[in-house]
């Protein structure tokens, strides 16, 4: 409520702004509120939602984040041309706080986060508190992976139109339409792999040959000049693959990471997203300076090969279902 709450009020207070100051210092609040959401939302669903069905839950939850990403650009350029930026501004910033009002008035039927099982040993020392949680290695090693597959989704939505129309001289309109293609398939195997992510628990597996063919036909899109409908094909079967593979690396996390620490371990990983994000402009962007777009894709594919040896790792370790683990605990203890 408070992130929904600062971030609403921030992005609003940006359209009265009447200096660049005051939209920097405006913008940083609202970045503050927006900080919250990726380990609360998390830590609820975990919370809330039997964990037979989470993995639809993550897949709706995933989904309708991307189609309010998508939604965004022709929303505010269509309120801006009617009513003027400002104007688009609070209206976007009114929306956050009607959400808060909603959630607000029926937000009890949401759990608010887990209660640690640590036992009452564990509770007065560091066990289950702190950092700890975040050195596991399969936590490291999924910090990483969303690091990877950050760097694919942020480089395919920022520069995968320029580098088709430097490489395989696509006109910008058909590039534009092979972005939008992807998407709306990466939509679709998000919505499909929660369940089946639900019907599995080899998310590891699932999550790997995903990310070994998307490599392929990365790889495949910067090593030959082809016709736009193969780019196409390939493009949408990347997407749908990795946008499967979401409720899969989610459900992984969730079962690498100790009862009562799901909102610093999501925390955590998220930051790796960013991280990601952040890699990709310097990198891509240095690419297509150099006259080598077809190496975006390239780097696309070798960004997706290290996940899939991130997931080796993690199902290389002994044992990383730290929920279980942490209930064996417990148990040992109390008897």
């Amino acid at each position: 409520l408070g992130g929904l709450a600062i971030s609403g009020l921030g992005v609003a207070l940006i359209g009265l702004a009447t200096s660049y100051w005051m939209v920097l210092a405006l913008v940083v609040f609202a970045g503050i509120g927006c900080s919250v959401f990726h380990p609360a939302d998390y830590a609820i669903l975990s919370a809330s939602v039997d964990p037979k069905r989470l993995g639809r839950a993550f897949g709706v939850h995933t989904f309708t984040g991307l189609v309010g990403m998508m939604a965004a650009p022709g929303s505010m350029i269509l309120m801006s041309s009617l009513w003027g930026w400002r104007a688009a501004l609070v209206i976007a910033g009114a929306f956050a706080l009607v959400v808060f009002a909603a959630v607000f008035t029926w937000g009890d039927m949401l759990k608010e986060g887990e209660v640690s099982t640590d036992s009452a040993e564990d509770k007065a020392t560091e066990t289950g508190k702190g950092i700890r949680p975040l050195l596991n290695p399969a936590i490291v090693m999924l910090f990483f992976f969303y690091i990877c597959t950050a760097m694919v989704s942020s480089g395919v939505q920022t520069f995968s139109v320029t580098a088709l129309v430097a490489f395989q001289g696509t006109g910008l309109a058909a590039a534009s339409i092979v972005l939008t293609a992807y998407l709306v398939a990466s939509a679709v195997g998000i919505l499909l792999g929660g369940p089946l992510a639900d019907r599995t628990n080899r998310h590891g597996l699932l999550a790997a040959v995903a990310m070994a063919a998307g490599a392929v036909m990365m790889a495949m899109v910067g090593a030959f000049l082809m016709s736009l409908a193969m780019v196409v094909v390939l493009f949408v079967l990347t997407g749908f693959t990795q946008g499967s593979i979401r409720p899969s690396r989610d459900l992984m996390t969730r079962a690498a990471t100790p009862p009562g620490a799901t909102g610093r371990v999501f925390a955590f990983v998220s930051t790796g997203l960013s991280i990601g994000s952040a890699i990709t402009p310097v990198l891509f962007g240095l690419l297509i300076d150099l006259g080598h777009a077809r190496w975006v894709f390239v780097a696309m594919g070798a960004a997706l090969l290290l996940g899939v040896a991130t997931v080796g790792i993690v199902r290389s370790l002994p044992f990383t279902d730290a929920r279980e683990q942490g209930v064996r605990s417990d148990k040992a203890v109390a008897e």
